[in-house]
């Protein structure tokens, strides 16, 4: 028996099916070796396989099998603005942290450094080679109508700038923290400091209430699909 068969194609001798080897069998395609299919396949791993999600700085590992990823990278939301002195002069709503998205293919790429945001802070991947950043929102005007800026972001395949805070529409209200790529606001304005969004990079909304601090922006997160 030959421990080495070399030709150029190997053909079913009756019909059209092909077996290589039997059950249990290990076939190997060697390191450098490039196996190409021209038509279609099934039975193989692919596809989504894992997820990763970071609330909190981290590293980041490639699990065993996993060659590419698709990476969403958002800051913090900025904060409410307060209401300083006077009932009547409410502050404005945070704006939203920007959001990256990143394909990467990570064979060669072992770990990641993993940045998360609080309000108005920035959150990232850096790899090495790869850096991908969502800046945090920026934080809504005390007794004023200045909006909070959108966070930018950057080092993504699409690079979204997080949404302005609502100004402040009247003197007896205060403004709305901005909806993030994650979803829309839910922190109230109120007569006193109102809820800490929570939604993930969402502005917080101000305060109507005199002498009072606008509520916190969403903290940011990084989420991080895995592919065989």
């Amino acid at each position: 028996m030959s421990s080495e068969l070399k030709t150029n194609k190997i053909s079913p001798a009756t019909g059209t099916a092909l077996q290589i080897g039997d059950s249990g069998d290990t076939i190997t395609i060697p390191s450098g070796a490039t196996l190409t299919n021209n038509g279609s396949s099934s039975g193989f791993d692919a596809g989504l396989a894992s997820v990763q999600t970071f609330t909190s700085s981290g590293t980041w590992t490639r699990p065993t099998g996993i060659t590419k990823v698709i990476v969403y990278v958002t800051g913090g939301g900025g904060n409410g603005g307060g209401s300083t002195g006077n009932n009547w002069y409410a502050g404005s709503g945070g704006g939203a942290g920007g959001t990256a998205i990143k394909y990467l293919d990570v064979s060669s790429i072992s770990s990641s450094t993993i940045t998360v945001g609080a309000a108005t802070g920035a959150s990232s991947w850096a790899d090495g080679t790869n850096t991908i950043t969502g800046n945090g929102g920026g934080t809504g005007g005390n007794s004023s109508a200045t909006a909070g800026t959108g966070g930018t972001a950057s080092g993504g395949n699409i690079n979204l700038t997080g949404g302005y805070g609502e100004k402040r529409v009247s003197t007896g209200g205060g403004g709305q923290g901005s909806a993030s790529f994650w979803g829309g606001t839910d922190s109230t304005p109120g007569s006193g400091t109102p809820s800490a969004a929570t939604t993930y990079g969402t502005g917080g909304s101000a305060s109507s209430g005199g002498d009072a601090g606008g509520g916190g922006g969403g903290p940011g997160i990084v989420y991080v699909q895995e592919y065989k």
